[in-house]
């Protein structure tokens, strides 16, 4: 297959998302929660992955005009991310850009980095591992319903779900955490938005989540919070 999920079973803003929708969406996510409990129950394989091609990190549009066309799109086509572009976008996002001082494209709070990137295709979940460039495999349910409330979360090929590490920022009292996991995560999808851009992609940030579904689905502890997803995708035809 000509896409990185054939080859592994893995995996806007509150002001910018829409109304609820009660069809095809709440179906699917009916069915993804009645799963779910009982293939994390189930799954005891261990954390493997797959390495990314290298991200070509030279290219595409001037920053000018990729802030000229970035935009919130709600309709998506199915076709998949092919492995070079999932690389390009992930380390787009919040990807390593200084190796030796494990410096990222995204600034963090006290550069504690403590925001993962959870990638949610039909094929499952993975994790984004941004120092050795790979997913690491998380589940191969298809969890995309329960990464929003609105329909085209399950045609949009990828749906990235930014989760915060509150043991990161332990020294910070809870107000404080919130408010960085917040802004940091608002870096990361905002890179999106502009490689979503420069690459003819389309993209989608949203808080408009069941965030106990969800966070049960990814099987996260009590120290991680699920602070955004996006949805990113080709435009429909």
């Amino acid at each position: 297959m000509g896409c990185l999920f054939g080859l592994l079973l893995l995996a806007g803003c509150k002001g910018e998302s829409s109304k609820p929708a009660k069809s095809a969406a709440a179906a699917v996510k009916a069915s993804a929660e009645a799963s779910v409990a009982a293939s994390l129950a189930a799954s005891v394989a261990p954390a493997v992955g797959v390495a990314l091609p290298p991200p070509k990190t030279t290219g595409g549009k001037p920053l000018m005009q990729a802030l000229s066309e970035r935009r919130t799109v709600r309709e998506y086509d199915s076709k998949m991310l092919s492995p070079q572009t999932m690389s390009n976008l992930l380390w787009a996002a919040f990807g390593v850009n200084r190796p030796k001082e494990k410096g990222r494209t995204a600034p963090s709070a006290h550069d504690v980095q403590e925001i993962s990137i959870y990638v949610v295709t039909e094929k499952g979940v993975s994790l984004y591992d941004p120092f050795a460039n790979r997913l690491v495999h998380v589940s191969n349910q298809d969890i995309r319903a329960l990464t929003g409330k609105q329909d085209f979360v399950i045609t949009a090929s990828v749906n990235l779900v930014y989760v915060s590490d509150h043991i990161k920022l332990a020294d910070d009292p809870e107000e404080y955490r919130r408010f960085y996991s917040a802004t940091d995560t608002g870096f990361i999808s905002q890179n999106v938005y502009l490689f979503c851009a420069s690459e003819g992609l389309v993209t989608m940030v949203r808080a408009y989540i069941d965030l106990p579904a969800l966070s049960k689905a990814l099987g996260l502890k009590k120290n991680q919070h699920i602070i955004l997803a996006q949805s990113v995708g080709y435009p429909k035809k």
